[in-house]
Protein backbone atom coordinates (compact mmCIF):
# COMPACT_ATOMS: atom_id res chain seq x y z
CA UNK A 1 0.00 0.00 0.00
CA UNK A 2 1.45 3.40 -0.90
CA UNK A 3 1.48 5.80 1.38
CA UNK A 4 0.34 9.45 0.60
CA UNK A 5 3.86 11.19 0.85
CA UNK A 6 5.32 8.48 -2.11
CA UNK A 7 2.67 8.99 -3.99
CA UNK A 8 2.67 13.20 -3.66
CA UNK A 9 6.72 12.39 -4.69
CA UNK A 10 6.90 14.20 -8.58
CA UNK A 11 9.14 11.79 -10.30
CA UNK A 12 10.27 12.12 -13.54
CA UNK A 13 12.33 10.67 -16.34
CA UNK A 14 14.39 13.68 -18.03
CA UNK A 15 15.45 11.93 -21.69
CA UNK A 16 17.38 14.18 -23.43
CA UNK A 17 20.96 13.60 -25.60
CA UNK A 18 22.61 16.52 -24.46
CA UNK A 19 24.35 16.01 -21.01
CA UNK A 20 25.12 19.25 -19.52
CA UNK A 21 21.30 20.29 -20.39
CA UNK A 22 20.20 17.40 -17.98
CA UNK A 23 22.94 17.99 -15.85
CA UNK A 24 21.73 21.39 -14.73
CA UNK A 25 17.04 21.00 -15.30
CA UNK A 26 17.99 17.94 -12.92
CA UNK A 27 19.77 19.97 -10.37
CA UNK A 28 17.39 23.11 -10.87
CA UNK A 29 14.12 20.75 -10.65
CA UNK A 30 15.48 19.02 -7.32
CA UNK A 31 15.75 22.05 -5.74
CA UNK A 32 12.05 22.20 -5.86
CA UNK A 33 11.77 18.55 -4.50
CA UNK A 34 11.34 17.02 -8.20
CA UNK A 35 12.88 13.40 -8.19
CA UNK A 36 15.05 13.07 -11.43
CA UNK A 37 16.28 10.06 -13.25
CA UNK A 38 17.74 10.90 -16.68
CA UNK A 39 18.42 8.65 -19.87
CA UNK A 40 20.23 10.31 -22.90
CA UNK A 41 18.20 8.49 -25.62
CA UNK A 42 15.06 7.01 -26.29
CA UNK A 43 16.35 3.43 -25.98
CA UNK A 44 17.98 3.78 -22.48
CA UNK A 45 14.65 5.58 -21.78
CA UNK A 46 12.47 2.65 -22.03
CA UNK A 47 14.81 0.28 -20.71
CA UNK A 48 14.82 2.59 -17.72
CA UNK A 49 10.82 2.70 -17.55
CA UNK A 50 11.00 -1.26 -17.66
CA UNK A 51 13.30 -1.36 -14.80
CA UNK A 52 11.34 1.70 -12.68
CA UNK A 53 8.64 3.16 -14.04
CA UNK A 54 7.87 6.49 -13.61
CA UNK A 55 4.74 8.37 -14.39
CA UNK A 56 5.88 11.84 -15.62
CA UNK A 57 8.83 11.99 -18.54
CA UNK A 58 10.13 14.89 -20.17
CA UNK A 59 11.75 14.22 -23.39
CA UNK A 60 13.46 15.76 -26.32
CA UNK A 61 11.63 15.47 -29.43
CA UNK A 62 15.21 16.15 -31.79
CA UNK A 63 17.41 12.95 -30.39
CA UNK A 64 19.94 10.68 -32.67
CA UNK A 65 18.44 7.47 -32.80
CA UNK A 66 15.00 7.36 -31.80
CA UNK A 67 13.87 10.68 -31.66
CA UNK A 68 11.31 12.14 -29.41
CA UNK A 69 8.19 11.38 -31.16
CA UNK A 70 9.01 7.51 -31.75
CA UNK A 71 9.80 7.47 -28.08
CA UNK A 72 6.72 9.03 -27.50
CA UNK A 73 5.02 6.42 -29.45
CA UNK A 74 6.66 3.74 -27.68
CA UNK A 75 6.04 4.70 -23.83
CA UNK A 76 2.21 5.01 -24.88
CA UNK A 77 2.17 1.95 -25.81
CA UNK A 78 3.50 0.22 -23.14
CA UNK A 79 2.88 2.52 -19.78
CA UNK A 80 -0.07 4.29 -20.94
CA UNK A 81 -0.85 5.99 -17.80
CA UNK A 82 2.24 8.08 -18.08
CA UNK A 83 2.30 11.45 -18.95
CA UNK A 84 4.77 12.97 -21.44
CA UNK A 85 6.13 16.74 -21.94
CA UNK A 86 7.98 17.02 -24.90
CA UNK A 87 11.02 19.51 -25.41
CA UNK A 88 11.00 21.47 -28.94
CA UNK A 89 13.40 23.74 -31.02
CA UNK A 90 11.31 27.27 -31.27
CA UNK A 91 11.36 26.44 -34.83
CA UNK A 92 9.86 23.10 -33.94
CA UNK A 93 6.22 23.79 -32.93
CA UNK A 94 4.82 21.40 -35.39
CA UNK A 95 6.50 18.24 -33.84
CA UNK A 96 4.99 19.47 -30.30
CA UNK A 97 1.61 19.49 -31.94
CA UNK A 98 2.12 15.93 -33.38
CA UNK A 99 3.32 15.00 -29.75
CA UNK A 100 0.05 15.89 -28.07
CA UNK A 101 -1.77 14.22 -30.90
CA UNK A 102 0.21 11.16 -30.37
CA UNK A 103 -0.83 11.74 -26.48
CA UNK A 104 1.65 13.78 -24.80
CA UNK A 105 0.58 16.15 -22.18
CA UNK A 106 2.18 19.60 -23.44
CA UNK A 107 5.26 21.14 -25.41
CA UNK A 108 7.67 23.42 -24.19
CA UNK A 109 10.01 25.27 -26.44
CA UNK A 110 14.07 25.08 -25.77
CA UNK A 111 15.71 26.85 -23.88
CA UNK A 112 13.03 26.15 -21.71
CA UNK A 113 12.10 28.14 -18.13
CA UNK A 114 12.50 25.80 -15.34
CA UNK A 115 9.57 27.21 -13.44
CA UNK A 116 7.78 27.03 -16.95
CA UNK A 117 8.93 23.05 -16.68
CA UNK A 118 7.98 22.62 -13.14
CA UNK A 119 4.77 23.75 -13.07
CA UNK A 120 3.66 21.77 -16.05
CA UNK A 121 5.45 18.54 -13.92
CA UNK A 122 3.03 19.88 -11.23
CA UNK A 123 -0.18 19.83 -13.85
CA UNK A 124 0.65 16.54 -14.76
CA UNK A 125 1.20 15.21 -11.86
CA UNK A 126 -2.20 16.64 -10.59
CA UNK A 127 -3.81 15.09 -13.38
CA UNK A 128 -2.26 11.45 -12.60
CA UNK A 129 -3.42 11.75 -9.35
CA UNK A 130 -7.26 12.65 -10.01
CA UNK A 131 -7.01 9.76 -12.42
CA UNK A 132 -6.09 7.12 -9.47
CA UNK A 133 -8.54 9.36 -7.26
CA UNK A 134 -11.36 8.57 -9.55
CA UNK A 135 -10.28 4.80 -10.28
CA UNK A 136 -10.51 4.36 -6.67
CA UNK A 137 -13.81 5.76 -5.55
CA UNK A 138 -15.27 4.04 -8.91
CA UNK A 139 -13.51 1.22 -7.24
CA UNK A 140 -15.22 1.53 -4.04
CA UNK A 141 -18.55 2.19 -5.17
CA UNK A 142 -18.39 -1.42 -7.11
CA UNK A 143 -17.18 -2.65 -4.20
CA UNK A 144 -19.94 -1.12 -1.63
CA UNK A 145 -22.54 -1.54 -4.51
CA UNK A 146 -21.96 -5.58 -4.93
CA UNK A 147 -21.94 -5.74 -0.69
CA UNK A 148 -25.60 -3.62 -0.69
CA UNK A 149 -26.60 -6.32 -2.86
CA UNK A 150 -25.74 -8.71 -1.03
CA UNK A 151 -26.88 -7.46 2.12
CA UNK A 152 -30.54 -7.27 0.69
CA UNK A 153 -30.24 -10.84 0.47
CA UNK A 154 -28.84 -11.90 3.21
CA UNK A 155 -31.53 -9.66 5.00
CA UNK A 156 -34.55 -11.84 3.31
CA UNK A 157 -32.79 -14.77 4.06
CA UNK A 158 -31.62 -14.03 8.28
CA UNK A 159 -35.65 -13.92 8.92
CA UNK A 160 -36.48 -17.27 8.12
CA UNK A 161 -33.22 -19.05 8.37
CA UNK A 162 -33.22 -20.15 12.13
CA UNK A 163 -36.60 -22.08 11.71
CA UNK A 164 -35.94 -23.46 8.58
CA UNK A 165 -32.66 -24.88 10.28
CA UNK A 166 -34.63 -26.18 12.99
CA UNK A 167 -37.17 -27.54 11.02
CA UNK A 168 -34.82 -29.22 8.42
CA UNK A 169 -32.34 -30.87 11.75
CA UNK A 170 -35.52 -32.79 12.75
CA UNK A 171 -36.29 -35.05 9.81
CA UNK A 172 -32.64 -35.39 9.44
CA UNK A 173 -32.72 -37.29 12.82
CA UNK A 174 -35.01 -39.82 12.37
CA UNK A 175 -33.48 -40.48 8.21
CA UNK A 176 -30.06 -40.68 9.95
CA UNK A 177 -31.23 -43.00 12.77
CA UNK A 178 -33.74 -44.78 10.03
CA UNK A 179 -30.53 -45.25 7.77
CA UNK A 180 -28.42 -46.73 11.43
CA UNK A 181 -31.49 -49.05 11.87
CA UNK A 182 -31.04 -50.58 8.75
CA UNK A 183 -27.66 -50.65 8.43
CA UNK A 184 -28.02 -52.90 11.67
CA UNK A 185 -30.33 -55.50 10.45
CA UNK A 186 -28.61 -55.89 7.52
CA UNK A 187 -25.39 -56.65 8.78
CA UNK A 188 -26.77 -59.81 11.23
CA UNK A 189 -25.76 -63.08 10.03
CA UNK A 190 -29.11 -64.02 8.38
CA UNK A 191 -28.82 -61.84 5.75
CA UNK A 192 -25.54 -62.36 5.04
CA UNK A 193 -27.00 -64.00 1.88
CA UNK A 194 -29.08 -61.43 0.93
CA UNK A 195 -29.14 -60.24 -2.98
CA UNK A 196 -28.00 -57.35 -3.61
CA UNK A 197 -26.40 -56.70 -0.43
CA UNK A 198 -23.57 -54.60 -1.35
CA UNK A 199 -26.01 -52.50 -3.34
CA UNK A 200 -28.43 -51.62 -0.07
CA UNK A 201 -24.79 -51.31 1.77
CA UNK A 202 -23.99 -48.36 -0.78
CA UNK A 203 -26.78 -46.83 -0.55
CA UNK A 204 -27.46 -46.37 3.32
CA UNK A 205 -23.70 -45.16 3.39
CA UNK A 206 -24.95 -42.97 0.78
CA UNK A 207 -27.92 -41.62 2.61
CA UNK A 208 -25.55 -41.05 5.79
CA UNK A 209 -23.26 -38.72 3.89
CA UNK A 210 -26.16 -37.00 2.42
CA UNK A 211 -27.70 -36.72 5.61
CA UNK A 212 -24.22 -35.23 7.15
CA UNK A 213 -23.85 -32.39 4.12
CA UNK A 214 -27.34 -31.22 5.15
CA UNK A 215 -26.44 -30.91 8.65
CA UNK A 216 -23.35 -28.86 7.72
CA UNK A 217 -25.32 -26.79 5.94
CA UNK A 218 -27.90 -26.02 8.26
CA UNK A 219 -25.13 -25.53 11.04
CA UNK A 220 -23.09 -22.98 8.81
CA UNK A 221 -26.78 -21.29 7.95
CA UNK A 222 -27.02 -21.18 12.08
CA UNK A 223 -23.87 -19.62 12.32
CA UNK A 224 -23.88 -16.97 10.02
CA UNK A 225 -27.25 -15.72 11.63
CA UNK A 226 -25.89 -15.59 14.88
CA UNK A 227 -22.99 -13.91 13.32
CA UNK A 228 -25.27 -11.10 12.18
CA UNK A 229 -27.61 -10.72 15.00
CA UNK A 230 -25.65 -7.48 15.93
CA UNK A 231 -24.59 -5.46 13.67
CA UNK A 232 -21.15 -4.81 15.48
CA UNK A 233 -19.49 -7.31 17.35
CA UNK A 234 -19.16 -7.21 20.90
CA UNK A 235 -16.34 -4.91 21.90
CA UNK A 236 -15.29 -7.16 25.04
CA UNK A 237 -13.72 -9.74 22.30
CA UNK A 238 -12.17 -6.78 20.31
CA UNK A 239 -8.31 -6.53 21.17
CA UNK A 240 -5.35 -5.89 19.02
CA UNK A 241 -4.21 -9.00 17.06
CA UNK A 242 -0.32 -9.37 15.80
CA UNK A 243 -1.92 -10.36 12.25
CA UNK A 244 1.70 -11.88 11.62
CA UNK A 245 1.10 -14.11 14.19
CA UNK A 246 -2.24 -14.76 13.36
CA UNK A 247 -1.26 -15.98 9.81
CA UNK A 248 1.53 -18.10 11.20
CA UNK A 249 -1.22 -19.79 12.80
CA UNK A 250 -3.35 -20.29 9.99
CA UNK A 251 -0.28 -21.73 7.88
CA UNK A 252 0.21 -24.31 10.37
CA UNK A 253 -2.95 -25.60 10.52
CA UNK A 254 -3.59 -26.12 6.58
CA UNK A 255 0.25 -26.52 5.67
CA UNK A 256 0.19 -30.25 5.86
CA UNK A 257 -3.12 -30.48 3.06
CA UNK A 258 -1.05 -27.83 1.06
CA UNK A 259 2.28 -30.17 1.23
CA UNK A 260 0.06 -33.26 0.21
CA UNK A 261 -0.77 -31.46 -2.89
CA UNK A 262 3.38 -29.72 -3.13
CA UNK A 263 1.42 -26.68 -2.95
CA UNK A 264 3.46 -23.83 -1.51
CA UNK A 265 2.58 -21.24 0.87
CA UNK A 266 4.32 -18.03 1.30
CA UNK A 267 3.97 -14.93 4.26
CA UNK A 268 4.45 -11.71 2.88
CA UNK A 269 5.19 -9.29 5.65
CA UNK A 270 6.04 -6.08 6.76
CA UNK A 271 8.17 -5.10 9.41
CA UNK A 272 6.74 -4.23 12.21
CA UNK A 273 4.16 -6.71 11.84
CA UNK A 274 0.57 -4.76 11.32
CA UNK A 275 -1.51 -4.73 14.06
CA UNK A 276 -5.65 -5.22 13.88
CA UNK A 277 -8.33 -3.97 16.06
CA UNK A 278 -10.45 -7.18 15.49
CA UNK A 279 -11.44 -10.69 17.34
CA UNK A 280 -8.85 -13.09 16.46
CA UNK A 281 -10.66 -16.17 16.75
CA UNK A 282 -13.20 -15.69 14.18
CA UNK A 283 -10.70 -14.21 11.68
CA UNK A 284 -8.75 -17.00 11.62
CA UNK A 285 -11.63 -18.95 10.86
CA UNK A 286 -11.80 -16.55 7.82
CA UNK A 287 -8.34 -17.25 7.10
CA UNK A 288 -8.69 -20.85 7.35
CA UNK A 289 -10.97 -20.57 4.88
CA UNK A 290 -10.03 -18.95 2.01
CA UNK A 291 -6.61 -20.54 2.00
CA UNK A 292 -8.11 -23.79 1.92
CA UNK A 293 -10.08 -23.06 -0.89
CA UNK A 294 -7.08 -21.67 -2.23
CA UNK A 295 -5.35 -24.83 -1.71
CA UNK A 296 -8.58 -26.63 -3.43
CA UNK A 297 -8.40 -24.61 -6.36
CA UNK A 298 -4.59 -24.59 -7.02
CA UNK A 299 -2.81 -27.94 -8.37
CA UNK A 300 0.42 -29.67 -7.53
CA UNK A 301 3.55 -27.21 -8.25
CA UNK A 302 1.71 -23.99 -7.21
CA UNK A 303 1.65 -21.25 -5.02
CA UNK A 304 0.08 -19.42 -2.30
CA UNK A 305 0.64 -16.26 -1.04
CA UNK A 306 -0.62 -14.39 1.91
CA UNK A 307 0.67 -10.61 1.98
CA UNK A 308 0.12 -8.28 4.73
CA UNK A 309 -0.43 -4.66 4.10
CA UNK A 310 -0.84 -1.64 6.41
CA UNK A 311 -1.31 1.99 6.65
CA UNK A 312 -2.62 4.38 8.98
CA UNK A 313 -5.91 3.60 9.35
CA UNK A 314 -6.34 0.52 7.93
CA UNK A 315 -5.11 -3.06 7.39
CA UNK A 316 -4.70 -5.42 4.37
CA UNK A 317 -4.75 -9.51 4.17
CA UNK A 318 -4.36 -10.54 0.95
CA UNK A 319 -4.79 -14.20 0.35
CA UNK A 320 -3.31 -14.77 -3.35
CA UNK A 321 -3.09 -18.12 -5.06
CA UNK A 322 -2.58 -19.67 -8.82
CA UNK A 323 -5.01 -21.73 -9.20
CA UNK A 324 -8.14 -22.07 -11.96
CA UNK A 325 -9.30 -18.62 -11.43
CA UNK A 326 -13.38 -17.82 -11.04
CA UNK A 327 -14.86 -16.74 -13.87
CA UNK A 328 -15.63 -12.99 -14.28
CA UNK A 329 -19.65 -13.64 -14.44
CA UNK A 330 -19.45 -15.45 -11.36
CA UNK A 331 -17.36 -12.72 -9.19
CA UNK A 332 -20.62 -11.05 -8.17
CA UNK A 333 -22.35 -14.26 -7.20
CA UNK A 334 -19.70 -15.53 -5.14
CA UNK A 335 -20.26 -14.27 -1.57
CA UNK A 336 -23.92 -15.19 -1.77
CA UNK A 337 -25.29 -17.78 0.06
CA UNK A 338 -25.42 -21.61 -0.97
CA UNK A 339 -23.45 -20.48 -4.76
CA UNK A 340 -20.79 -22.59 -5.28
CA UNK A 341 -17.50 -23.27 -8.26
CA UNK A 342 -17.61 -26.54 -6.84
CA UNK A 343 -18.75 -29.42 -8.23
CA UNK A 344 -21.67 -31.53 -6.74
CA UNK A 345 -20.95 -32.61 -3.33
CA UNK A 346 -17.47 -31.15 -3.07
CA UNK A 347 -18.73 -27.28 -1.32
CA UNK A 348 -21.84 -26.40 0.69
CA UNK A 349 -21.81 -23.06 -1.28
CA UNK A 350 -21.89 -21.76 2.70
CA UNK A 351 -18.01 -21.13 3.28
CA UNK A 352 -17.70 -17.62 1.66
CA UNK A 353 -21.32 -16.63 2.62
CA UNK A 354 -20.08 -16.95 6.28
CA UNK A 355 -16.58 -15.53 5.84
CA UNK A 356 -18.41 -12.47 3.97
CA UNK A 357 -20.36 -12.42 7.44
CA UNK A 358 -17.71 -12.36 9.43
CA UNK A 359 -15.58 -9.79 8.24
CA UNK A 360 -18.45 -7.18 8.08
CA UNK A 361 -19.67 -7.61 11.79
CA UNK A 362 -15.88 -7.15 12.65
CA UNK A 363 -15.93 -3.88 10.53
CA UNK A 364 -13.61 -4.90 8.33
CA UNK A 365 -14.87 -5.66 4.52
CA UNK A 366 -13.55 -8.38 1.64
CA UNK A 367 -13.19 -8.12 -2.07
CA UNK A 368 -12.00 -10.61 -4.69
CA UNK A 369 -9.80 -10.64 -8.09
CA UNK A 370 -9.62 -13.11 -10.36
CA UNK A 371 -8.75 -14.21 -13.84
CA UNK A 372 -9.57 -17.80 -15.12
CA UNK A 373 -6.35 -19.99 -15.34
CA UNK A 374 -4.31 -17.08 -13.43
CA UNK A 375 -5.35 -17.38 -10.02
CA UNK A 376 -7.74 -15.53 -7.42
CA UNK A 377 -7.17 -13.00 -4.97
CA UNK A 378 -9.10 -12.55 -1.71
CA UNK A 379 -8.56 -9.45 0.53
CA UNK A 380 -9.33 -8.58 3.66
CA UNK A 381 -9.09 -5.08 5.13
CA UNK A 382 -9.91 -4.34 8.59
CA UNK A 383 -9.07 -1.21 10.88
CA UNK A 384 -6.36 -0.57 13.00
CA UNK A 385 -8.27 1.24 15.77
CA UNK A 386 -11.51 0.69 17.50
Amino acid sequence: MVDEATENLIRVLLVDDEKDFRTVVAKRLGLRGVSIAEAAGGEEALRQLDASPVDLIVLDVKMPGMDGIETLGRIKERFPNSEVILLTGHANARDGVEGIKAGAFDYLSKPVEIEHLYRKLVQAHNKIRRSLDEKREAAFRERIKQQMVVAERLAALGTMATGVAHEINNPLAIVQESAGWMQQILAKPEFGDMPRKADFDKALERIHRAVQRARRITQQLLQVVQTQITEMPDPATLTEVDLHALVQECISLVEQQARLKQIDIVLESPDPPPIAWTDPYPLLQVLINLVTNAIQATDAGGRITLALRASVEQVQIAVQDTGCGIPQSDLSKIFEPFFTTKGVGQGTGMGLYVSWGIVTKLGGLITVESQVNRGTTFTITLPVKN
